[in-house]
C-alpha cells in the first residue's frame, strides 16, 4: 500500500483490513445507507462461486500483493494512461496505506446514479465538494479531511487481525462506466480501461483480470476479493 511516486505525502494511516465487516460497517458511517449497498466476500473466481455473488454487482475491489514485476507493470502502465473519457471519477494516493479508503470511494464515486447517499452526509458532501476537481486535487483534499482520516482509523483498528502499517499488498477498483471496465489504482496516473463490459458483466469481467493478475503471482496467497453489491427491495 505504498504511495504513489509523484509528489507523496508524509502522511500514513493504517490499513484497512479485507474484511466486507468492517467495511461495511465503515461506509454505511459516512453516508452509504445500509438498505442500498453491501461489501460482500467473493470466496473463489469460478463461475458457481462468482452466482453466489449477490447481485447486482456495482463494483469490486480487489487486494495483491506488491512485487517486483506489480511495480515494473504499474511504471510501464504510466506511459500508456490517457485522460479518461466520460464520467469515471479518479483520484489519486498520496497518503501511505490508504489503497482501501481510496478504493471504496472509486467504488461509490462511480455508482452515485444507482445509489443514493444521504444528503449531508460524509460521502455526499465529499463527492460534491471534489466533483470538479482533477485527480491530484482531490488526492489532497482526503489528505486534508480530518474527518475521513479518524473515520478511516476506527475502521483500520476494527478488524480481526492487528493493525500495522508495514504492509505490502494493495487495493484496487473495478468498476465499469460507460460501457468499459476500468481498473481504478491510486497509485496509477490514471483509470486503465479492461475492455468492454456491463453492469451485468462487471463481476465476471473483473474476475477474469483478476485471475490473470493472480496467475503472474503463483507463488502468493495474498489475495482477496470483494464485491459491492447493491441491496433489492
Amino acid at each position: 500500500m505504498a504511495t504513489l511516486d509523484e509528489a507523496p505525502s508524509s502522511k500514513r494511516w493504517l490499513p484497512l483490513e479485507a474484511n466486507p465487516d468492517v467495511m461495511n460497517q465503515f461506509l454505511w458511517g459516512l453516508g452509504l445507507p445500509e438498505t442500498e449497498a453491501e461489501c460482500c466476500d467473493v470466496y473463489g473466481l469460478g463461475e458457481e462461486l462468482l452466482e453466489m455473488v449477490p447481485k447486482p454487482v456495482l463494483a469490486v475491489l480487489f487486494l495483491y500483493p506488491l512485487t517486483q514485476q506489480s511495480e515494473e507493470e504499474r511504471i510501464q502502465q504510466a506511459n500508456e494512461v490517457k485522460e479518461p473519457h466520460g464520467r469515471v471519477y479518479y483520484m489519486r494516493q498520496t497518503v501511505g496505506n490508504a489503497c482501501g479508503t481510496v478504493g471504496l470511494l472509486h467504488a461509490v464515486g462511480n455508482i452515485t446514479s444507482e445509489i443514493k447517499l444521504v444528503e449531508g452526509s460524509f460521502l455526499d458532501k465529499f463527492f460534491k465538494s471534489t466533483a470538479n476537481m482533477d485527480a491530484l486535487e482531490r488526492a489532497r483534499f482526503l489528505e486534508n479531511d480530518t474527518e475521513m482520516e479518524v473515520a478511516h482509523a476506527v475502521a483500520a483498528t476494527a478488524g480481526d487481525t492487528e493493525a500495522s502499517d508495514d504492509v505490502n499488498t494493495h487495493f484496487i477498483c473495478f468498476t465499469c462506466v460507460d460501457g468499459t471496465l476500468y481498473e481504478l489504482d491510486g497509485r496509477k496516473t490514471g483509470p486503465i480501461s479492461h475492455g468492454s463490459s456491463s453492469p451485468e458483466a462487471l463481476l465476471k469481467d473483473a474476475a477474469q483480470v483478476i485471475q490473470g493478475m493472480i496467475e503472474k503471482n503463483p507463488d502468493s496467497l495474498n489475495f482477496n476479493v470483494i464485491a459491492i453489491s447493491k441491496k433489492s427491495g
